[in-house]
């Protein structure tokens, strides 16, 4: 082996290892973001909230859906977990980045459900205390752009509902 390749080699290495460490650490936020998924499909609460960091906060899919992990978010899984079921989404489409340091993982995936269809779901993951934890978690409704017309309009309408008094919010 002449000196110009050992150099090569040896400059190599180390983008070698952390396109490894990259795929490894992609992995693991993926296998996370699975499992949250399916605590949420079996309405396993512990497993689930225990996803998310003590000051995560989880966006619904209405406009006033804000709920910070404590105790609001805490309180309505309790609700709806109660009986052992929750909620059933399986990703079908999922990019994950991260940042140089691979303690901050960002994700967006498209999800579904046989009762809403597709969606998409988006969030921050920190690595923390050797685990990989959800910050933020966030979903919308998928609309085709052949739809936004429709979408705004009716959009129109509930909110002059609900600002009139004729239909209450939840």
């Amino acid at each position: 082996m002449n000196l110009r390749t050992f150099l090569f080699l040896i400059l190599l290495l180390p983008l070698i290892a952390v396109a490894d460490n990259t795929a490894t650490d992609i992995e693991a936020v993926g296998k996370v973001i699975d499992d949250f998924h399916d605590a949420a499909a079996h309405g396993d609460k512990e497993r689930y909230l225990g996803h998310l960091t003590d000051d995560s906060v989880y966006l619904g899919t209405d406009e006033w859906e804000r709920w910070p992990k404590h105790p609001v978010f805490d309180d309505y899984v309790d609700g709806r977990f109660k009986d052992g079921s929750g909620w059933s989404y399986k990703s079908v489409d999922r990019s994950i980045r991260l940042n140089d340091r691979h303690d901050v993982a960002w994700f967006d995936e498209v999800l579904f459900s046989e009762t809403n269809g597709r969606i998409r779901g988006t969030g921050v993951l920190t690595f923390q205390s050797g685990q990989w934890k959800l910050e933020h978690y966030a979903m919308s409704f998928l609309i085709f752009n052949e739809n936004w017309d429709e979408v705004i309009e009716l959009t129109k309408k509930t909110k002059a509902l609900k600002e009139s008094g004729r239909l209450l919010e939840q």
